[in-house]
């Protein structure tokens, strides 16, 4: 499905979900850690630390930084693969799939009020 949007609606439709998102009490997620929330919920698994820096041109430190605060939210755990323990594996958990759904109700519904 294809929609046609202005980039001033397109900005307008950004700006109403991010103040939902604000004035909800849902986790405050920075723009980065949102960006790695959503490739380990909209990109199939599994997911490592390496596999999740490369893809997103950033370097480890920065995956775990987001890790650690993506975690003790329990929207992500990480667990040691057990084939190859030098690799950390991502696992969604059903915190983490909430949260996502969620917000992916509350872009519908913003896109909806948006004036034509």
């Amino acid at each position: 499905m294809s929609i046609s949007m202005r980039p001033s609606q397109a900005m307008r439709l950004w700006q109403q979900v991010m103040l939902s998102q604000v004035r909800d009490d849902a986790p405050d997620l920075t723009m980065r850690q949102t960006a790695i929330l959503f490739t380990i919920y909209l990109d199939p698994p599994p997911h490592t630390v390496r596999g999740l820096a490369a893809r997103l041109n950033v370097t480890k430190p920065v995956i775990t930084r987001a890790l650690d605060t993506m975690g003790a939210l329990k929207l992500v755990s990480r667990h040691r693969d057990e084939l190859d323990k030098r690799n950390v594996l991502i696992r969604r958990t059903v915190e983490g799939a909430l949260f996502v759904e969620r917000f992916g109700d509350g872009i519908v519904a913003k896109a909806h009020e948006l004036p034509i």
